[in-house]
């Protein structure tokens, strides 16, 4: 077995928290949404994530707030809230010491669905230690399936089986970049789900990494 050239990561709820793009999607649209029509906070942000639901995490539209600005008629530039939020945006623990870690021995890469716009202002709170990073929203106009994988894998010119990717998603960073034969681990942080391909935080990624590493 050939040893991992490549390490792909998942950005948000596996190197950044939920709450920068949780504080903007549930309360800074809705909140916006509620003043251009009159309604309070809680009536507003109902219909907004009622709207969200309509689109769901399986096509790219519902991670772009450009869509999303003009289907709710909203006014202004929304790159402002995110540069509002960006000290709302936080690594988890352990991420800055694990990347530091590794960087010497492996190529880092990012493969996300959340838009370029969002990994700009979260890419400020990590190390600069990613050779690629992909938006499939921003880049392809979808979220990660197998084709993404397929498409990135010829563009960073490394075969499937010498990348190891993690992210916090089941279908899109398991089962999706299983399928085309990188090693895909899913990241549970909340410690429900058990097997071999589920991890409960970076660290244990890292162990992981070792252990590829060794059968090499």
């Amino acid at each position: 077995m050939v040893r991992i050239e490549v390490v792909s990561f998942d950005m948000e709820g596996t190197l950044i928290d939920d709450n920068f793009s949780d504080l903007l999607w549930e309360h800074d649209i809705p909140r916006l949404y509620g003043l251009k029509n009159g309604l309070d906070f809680e009536a507003a942000k109902g219909y907004v994530l009622q709207q969200y639901d309509t689109i769901g995490v399986g096509n790219s539209e519902w991670y772009d707030v450009d869509y999303w600005f003009r289907r709710l008629g909203l006014r202004g530039d929304w790159r402002e809230l995110l540069e509002n939020r960006q000290d709302d945006c936080r690594p988890y623990p352990e991420t800055i010491q694990v990347l530091e870690r590794l960087r010497e021995r492996y190529t880092f890469i990012i493969c996300s669905n959340t838009i370029r716009e969002f990994l700009e202002v979260q890419l400020r709170k990590l190390p600069s230690v990613f050779r690629y990073v992909f938006s499939a929203p921003s880049d392809f106009g979808t979220v990660k399936n197998p084709e993404f994988y397929r498409r990135i894998c010829n563009i960073i010119g490394v075969e499937p089986g010498l990348i190891a990717h993690v992210g916090d998603n089941v279908e899109f960073d398991y089962e999706a970049a299983r399928e085309v034969g990188i090693h895909a681990f899913y990241l549970d942080r909340s410690r429900e789900a058990h097997g071999d391909h589920v991890l409960h935080g970076l660290l244990d990624f890292e162990e992981r990494l070792r252990e590829l590493d060794k059968r090499s």
